[in-house]
């Protein structure tokens, strides 16, 4: 069995070719255990399918889609559901479901994994939403066999310890991505077997500042082992540097805003806030010092400059990140993502785009080049008619980087008032009459009542916000293919990040000096006016917005325990009415963009995902989280 376990996961590695060229050899399945532990070749190719097997580093998407019948990770009792392993995959759709149930976007349709009904009702005792247990667990094995193997067999020593940090890195990732969901949970670092004691067949859940510990412990151990030039992909000394400072500032967060529970089986003492947050500021300050890497400034456009921040392969800013290339699923490869097709404007092969639309209130957020608050009045916002230069114009440059709307130019848009090659999401026409008029099939005087890009929403009832994501689009891709053709690299870690992390833990060590300068470092980049000073709202605003869609912001309102606050409310969107007389907009106001019926919620027994029962049932010593 044990034999059948490994090749069977050696195996899957064959089709990592275009991420790493350590795949020279025959068929793996030709090749014994002893054979494979003892052959550098095969050790690394093993490894590569751990970095695979870890998909919670691409915006902690749960699972992986290799075939129509799932992939070898998926082992919970929902692998043989397509549309749970399809929709939570890192190659489809699960990269996108924190913004699904942050305050950053709505869900509108296509998709196969949509969380909207949780978003307003919770997660429950079944839990089932962005679940990572036994894909962890499983994941988590591999890793302790082969640590165990490797650090026994005879290759040379600097392999084997370099090799085994960046397994050890593997672990601590998922037992990060597990610490954020569950609080404490068993610590595993041996592979259980069937004579085994009870404390490794049925371990108890450790706890959560244990959880926190063990992974701060791993990082910085095997941040001096492994190499500061690492093959892009993979775990380098900056990336351990880089988990640790994640690491550390939420273990500080949770000591400082969460609470003790279970008998100190979930939460942090409060007094050791300044403990994890002085880690952070000390790891994060390494990399800033005395790492290669940098804030991406080469474009002189400060627009296409944070654009290529994802866009360019390699760039100084990049930590650490998923390579995707070679083949997409059509071809037989699953090394590609799917955020092109998913988020970009029509023209899309199905038809739709923009699964994801950004709230009124995340575009607010964006300020103006001259740090002006980028708050509409909504009084004013309807009372004229607008143009969209008079509309958005002068805004923090990383607004147009990061959201598309009506008047965006996009190749290939299907030309509407504006123009060919502009997004077109007006909704409704205002004749020189004063009427209105709307529905997919009307028209006046030749222009359609319903721009193109709101053509499908409009069809199938869908209230959109009016905004797109831009991050991450490359304007090169083929969106009228299938799925999985993306080709942008993930940046699991960038400089920027670690640079917010800094001024946070500054901040919270009463270094506000430190925390502005980092802030400014920032903005300075971005092109929009520097702070005066600096205090707690600012760097969590700058945070929003710099990450923005990256898969930080539900995981920061959790762990300041604002998610109640901030996730239990309506927010609104925006209807572009053209005005045929003027050439101009008339723009209204879309409140309760969800709906009024269920408005978007979030529960405080949600800081911390159920256990479940069915986990209990198989192992009786796990203790429940509180109210489940």
């Amino acid at each position: 069995m044990k034999r059948k376990y490994l090749l069977l996961s050696v195996c899957l590695s064959l089709l990592a070719t275009s991420c790493y060229d350590v795949l020279d050899k025959e068929p793996l399945n030709k090749y014994t255990d002893a054979v494979v532990w003892n052959d550098a070749t095969l050790v690394d190719a093993f490894l590569v399918t751990q970095y695979m097997y870890t998909p919670v580093m691409v915006n902690d998407a749960t699972t992986m889609f290799t075939s129509w019948s799932g992939s070898p990770m998926n082992r919970d009792a929902r692998k043989g559901d397509v549309n749970y392993f399809f929709g939570n995959s890192e190659q489809v759709y699960g990269v996108g479901l924190t913004m699904d149930v942050s305050d950053e976007t709505k869900y509108t349709t296509g998709a196969w994994a949509d969380l909207s009904w949780n978003k307003s009702n919770g997660i429950t005792a079944d839990g089932g939403v962005l679940e990572w247990w036994e894909n962890a667990y499983y994941t988590i094995r591999n890793l302790n066999e082969f640590i165990a193997r490797v650090s026994d067999s005879p290759l040379d020593k600097d392999l084997v310890e370099q090799r085994v940090a960046e397994a050890r890195f593997l672990r601590a990732f998922c037992y990060f991505a597990m610490v954020k969901r569950y609080g404490g949970v068993p610590l595993l670092t041996e592979v259980p077997q069937l004579d085994s004691g009870e404390d490794l067949l049925y371990p108890k859940r450790s706890s959560e500042k244990a959880v926190y510990d063990f992974i701060l412990d791993e990082t910085e151990a095997i941040a001096e082992i492994l190499p500061s030039n690492q093959e892009a992909g993979r775990a380098s000394k900056w990336a351990a540097l880089a988990l640790h400072s994640r690491v550390a500032l939420f273990a500080g967060s949770i000591a400082k805003y969460g609470e003790v529970q279970l008998d100190g089986l979930l939460g942090i003492p409060q007094g050791e806030a300044s403990v994890y947050f002085q880690k952070c500021y000390d790891a994060s300050q390494r990399i800033i010092k005395e790492s290669p890497h940098h804030l991406y400034d080469q474009d002189a456009d400060k627009v296409q400059n944070f654009k290529n921040v994802f866009l360019v392969k390699g760039n100084p800013e990049a930590i650490m990140v998923k390579q995707h290339g070679g083949a997409g699923f059509q071809d037989g490869g699953f090394s590609t993502w799917s955020w092109d097709m998913s988020e970009c404007p029509r023209p899309q092969t199905w038809g739709e785009g923009n699964h994801h639309s950004p709230y009124l209130e995340m575009v607010e957020e964006f300020e103006y080049i001259d740090g002006r608050p980028g708050t509409l009045d909504r009084n004013l916002l309807t009372s004229k008619l607008w143009t969209m230069d008079e509309l958005w114009g002068g805004r923090d440059p990383r607004f147009y980087a990061s959201i598309w709307t009506n008047g965006t130019e996009w190749r290939d848009a299907i030309g509407g008032p504006l123009g060919n090659n502009i997004i077109d999401m007006h909704n409704g026409i205002v004749t020189p009459d004063g009427n209105v008029i709307s529905g997919v099939t009307e028209q006046y005087e030749g222009v359609s009542a319903v721009g193109d890009q709101m053509l499908y929403h409009v069809e199938q009832g869908v209230v959109n916000c009016g905004f797109g994501i831009m991050k991450y689009l490359d304007p090169s891709a083929n969106n009228m293919l299938w799925l999985c053709e993306s080709r942008t690299d993930y940046q699991i870690f960038r400089f920027a990040e670690i640079l917010l992390n800094y001024a946070e833990a500054a901040y919270e060590l009463n270094k506000p000096n430190d925390a502005l300068g980092a802030v400014n470092d920032i903005r300075k980049r971005a092109g929009i006016k520097l702070l005066d000073e600096i205090d707690m709202d600012k760097i969590r605003h700058e945070r929003k917005v710099e990450l923005a869609f990256e898969n930080h912001r539900y995981w920061d309102l959790r762990r300041w325990r604002t998610a109640e606050e901030k996730l239990t409310r309506s927010f609104s969107g925006l209807q572009y009415l053209y005005d045929y007389a003027s050439g101009k907009f008339k723009v209204l106001v879309i409140n309760d963009v969800d709906g009024v019926t269920a408005p978007p919620r979030f529960f405080k027994k949600n800081y911390y995902f159920p256990i479940t029962k069915t986990r209990r049932a198989a192992n009786p010593n796990l203790v429940e989280n509180p109210e489940y």
